[in-house]
């Protein structure tokens, strides 16, 4: 394949090494003065998966260079607050049977990407395994929950293409399959998410202190909440009947196996970095004030998460 990664972040980086390594072209978008770092187009991946190390076929802060070439695959891998001017940036590579993967966290993401490009052209994509960008274009991989699920929310994408993209990333060491039900699965995450990285974010502690500590518990159970009844207002399909038998499987099956990890939001805001909260709970206030409900709780942690924005973006970053 031919393929575009969008973003070359901890997430990008690692899709960009490994697909290359598994013999597909690979040309990468990112800011210039990361492009400037790698002049080599070397990148490295580091973790759980072993050692990786790829010459990206080349490494671009426009599209000048690409006009004309024919993307099989764009990967969208940038923070949810650029989806919007990336794939503006992209969209005139994207015709014939390209497919842009949008590969990123929360809420409004698809849907700004098919409005761009067209759902014909769009696959979304829950991505769970957790990486750490230790410097541009070396990226660890340190956790992986499930297999990264691949679908069209729309059935507007043929079913063996959706199972070509797949069996791509599969072959080149990233776990993937197919997913009728893709929707339902990306708010699995977005639940998982907002329960945990802004309050992990916010007390500067892991997955694991949250679920032990009564307090943090009830916040969690009731972020849950009203995102279920949120959920129910908006017809979004969940994999879960209630929020009982979602909790239980929250508190049993996923937090123990992420308990040592410190969320995403975290290591921005310690890097000074602007964080997705809207796209997480910020997402999940906007759909309720839609029709007419409030969350509480998850307005609380988006306000005390753009709080800490604010207050880490007047000190230095980490060297």
């Amino acid at each position: 394949m031919n393929i575009l990664i969008a973003g070359l972040g901890a997430l990008g980086t690692v899709h960009a090494c490994l697909l290359k390594q598994a013999g597909h072209t690979v040309h990468a978008l990112t800011r210039e003065k990361y492009r400037d770092v790698l002049q080599d187009r070397t990148v490295r991946v580091s973790g759980i998966w072993g050692g990786h190390e790829a010459v990206l076929d080349g490494l671009h802060a426009s599209i000048d260079p690409l006009r004309g070439a024919a993307f099989d695959l764009i990967i969208l891998t940038v923070k949810s607050y650029d989806t919007a001017a990336a794939i503006a940036q992209v969209a005139p590579l994207v015709g014939g049977n390209s497919l842009v993967m949008v590969a990123q966290n929360g809420y409004g993401n698809y849907e700004t990407v098919a409005a761009a490009v067209g759902r014909e052209h769009t696959l979304l994509a829950r991505v769970i395994f957790g990486v750490k960008l230790h410097a541009p274009g070396r990226a660890e991989v340190t956790v992986i929950a499930d297999a990264t699920r691949i679908g069209q929310p729309d059935g507007a994408v043929p079913r063996e293409r959706i199972e070509a993209v797949a069996a791509a990333l599969n072959s080149a060491g990233i776990p993937a399959a197919t997913a009728a039900n893709i929707t339902a699965i990306l708010w699995d995450k977005i639940l998982y998410n907002c329960a945990l990285n802004p309050l992990g974010a916010i007390l500067e502690c892991t997955y694991g202190r949250l679920a032990e500590m009564t307090d943090t518990r009830k916040l969690m159970d009731e972020i849950i909440d009203e995102i279920f009844l949120v959920a129910r207002a908006h017809a979004i399909p969940l994999n879960w009947q209630t929020t009982g038998d979602y909790l239980s499987h929250f508190y049993s099956r996923l937090v123990p196996p992420t308990a040592g990890h410190y969320p995403s939001l975290y290591y921005d805001m310690k890097a000074g970095k602007r964080l997705e909260i809207d796209a997480l709970n910020g997402a999940v206030v906007r759909l309720a004030r839609e029709k007419g409900l409030a969350a509480p709780v998850n307005e609380a942690v988006t306000l005390l998460i753009k709080a800490k924005e604010s207050l880490s973006s007047t000190r230095p970053p980490l060297q």
